[in-house]
């Protein structure tokens, strides 16, 4: 992993980042997929749960809530 890519998990509420590079693999990474989360795509992240489950996002113009496990499946830069 370069410097400047982190996990979605590891991005702080109020920032927009780009997806670099999805992890994981067969039907996890689909569903990251089909949610519309793809590489290139730009998230903004809205909230962080107090114990940091879930992650509340805004994809393609809609808001997302992702699960910690699968947030820490998206690289962004």
């Amino acid at each position: 992993m370069t410097e400047n890519m982190k996990t979605l998990r590891e991005i702080a509420c109020g920032r927009t980042v780009k997806v670099a590079k999805l992890t994981g693999d067969g039907p996890v990474k689909r569903r990251i997929m089909d949610m519309g989360i793809t590489k290139g795509v730009e998230i903004f992240v809205r909230k962080v749960a107090p114990l940091g489950d879930p992650v509340e996002v805004t994809v393609r113009g809609y808001e997302l809530s992702l699960r910690k496990a699968d947030a820490g499946m998206i690289l962004v830069e």
